[in-house]
């Protein structure tokens, strides 16, 4: 039995066999990996009683148990572009499967001194997870959608999507692809425009008299440019309050979601791009569309702020198709971003007393998206199924497995002392940290 599926065993009902030829109902309670046993228990006329058996027999009835997908659309019409036409083309074997309840397994080929051929199975578990029958809006409704109320209330929201290029980043965020055509109106972006208008108009915030308000810029080799300002270079500073600006950026006042998907279409359109092992035209830039609430008063002050990031995808250099110079330098990049990220996210897990944000402008500008008593954060880990993608699933699993344990950071309580319990919590990352995966 698996050591990493035995974990998952626990609580499950499986029917076992007695010694008079009785099959009954029992519950597992324990397993062990190692020797392959699990520890079933049932009642018995009031009485508790338990046995040890094969761990391989209860494995198989798991999977038979879980082989409805979970948080799945059927119905719906499909959405999701996996696989890939590359993938279809290599004729690739899919090495992921999602068994249900935010579940997720890969099945790792792996090679013995003895070049015995095997497969490794690694379970890993988030709270929601979806295969490739899930449509874009379904996907919405259980990451971005509950976090579009967070800034009516006056928080800081962020939600962005991390994985390896090709596994469908922007596809989820930006939209739907007809070949080269992207339907904005299908993405992410547009989902939470839509719920923004309609909050807007709500009867438990329309007393708040709030303007929406939409910025788009990326972030290239370390330099910001305005996505509608005809990619105008900007500067990202700190103010005299030590909160991150992003000095002449452009926000458009807008009035209805018709209004943002046109500004999401002009702002793609300028997007850098360029050409990948896995993508003929994958995006080699951190995308970051914000939509603002600002009061109505004179100095029209920032009531919320939701920041939707498509980052782009991790890849090693010597997977470039192309070797030319800017080709590695961008590719240099955007891995110290990326890992400017994650340095982030493990200071934050240890508690540190110093969250290195400044390594990169990434982590400058998302840098509200982690600390603060308000702010909500989703991250939508997007990989790929097929074998060949294996070894990056893989890493961007493992990368996401490090951000669900950030759930885990406590407020501190040393003797009662308010101001610096206070001063810890605005350090802390938020107590919402949703982190989701996708195939």
């Amino acid at each position: 039995m698996e050591s990493a599926l035995s974990r998952f065993l626990v609580g499950l009902s499986v029917k076992i066999s007695r010694s008079d030829g009785r099959v009954h109902s029992a519950t597992v309670t324990s397993a062990n990996g190692d020797k392959c046993t699990a520890m079933v228990e049932w009642y018995e006329r009031k009485i508790c009683r338990g046995k040890e058996v094969g761990g391989n027999a209860a494995c198989t009835q798991y999977r038979a148990a879980t082989s409805l997908r979970f948080l799945t659309s059927t119905h719906l019409m499909r959405s999701r572009s996996r696989p890939s036409v590359a993938e279809m083309n290599k004729k690739e074997i899919d090495v992921v499967s999602v068994p249900g309840q935010g579940a997720l397994l890969v099945h790792e080929p792996r090679q013995k001194v003895d070049l015995t051929k095997y497969l490794d199975n690694q379970a890993f578990q988030f709270d929601y997870s979806f295969d490739e029958s899930a449509t874009n809006d379904l996907v919405y409704k259980f990451t971005a959608k509950p976090l579009v109320q967070s800034m009516f209330e006056g928080g800081m929201a962020t939600c962005f999507a991390y994985g390896q290029t090709g596994s469908g980043k922007t596809h989820t965020m930006g939209g739907d692809f007809t070949g080269k055509q992207q339907n904005s109106s299908k993405g992410i972006y547009a989902f939470a425009a839509l719920e923004v208008f309609a909050l807007l108009n709500h009867r438990r915030f329309s007393n708040l008299d709030l303007s929406v308000y939409v910025s788009f810029f990326e972030i290239y080799n370390g330099k910001v440019y305005d996505l509608l300002n005809k990619k105008a270079k900007l500067r990202v500073l700190e103010d005299e309050r030590q909160q991150v600006q992003v000095v002449g950026l452009e926000e458009v006042c807008v009035s209805t979601a018709e209004d943002v998907v046109k500004l999401i279409q002009l702002g793609s359109a300028c997007r850098t791009s360029g050409q990948t092992s896995a993508n003929a035209n994958s995006s080699r830039s951190h995308a970051v569309l914000q939509v603002v609430l600002r009061r109505n008063d004179r100095a029209t002050t920032l009531h919320g702020k939701f920041s939707l990031v498509d980052l782009a995808g991790n890849e090693r250099g010597t997977d470039v198709s192309s070797n030319d110079r800017n080709t590695l330098v961008e590719t240099a990049e955007i891995n110290r971003s990326l890992l400017a990220l994650k340095e982030c996210i493990r200071s934050l897990g240890k508690n540190s007393d110093h969250i290195p944000f400044r390594m990169s402008t990434l982590t400058k500008v998302l840098r509200d998206s982690f600390i603060g008593e308000k702010s909500r954060t989703c991250m939508i880990a997007m990989v790929s199924p097929g074998m060949a993608s294996c070894e990056y699933t893989m890493n961007t699993l493992r990368y996401a497995d490090r951000v669900k344990e950030l759930n885990s950071c406590k407020q501190l309580n040393r003797g009662g002392n308010p101001a610096r319990d206070h001063a810890y919590q605005q350090k802390c990352v938020s107590p919402h940290f949703l982190c989701v995966c996708v195939i």
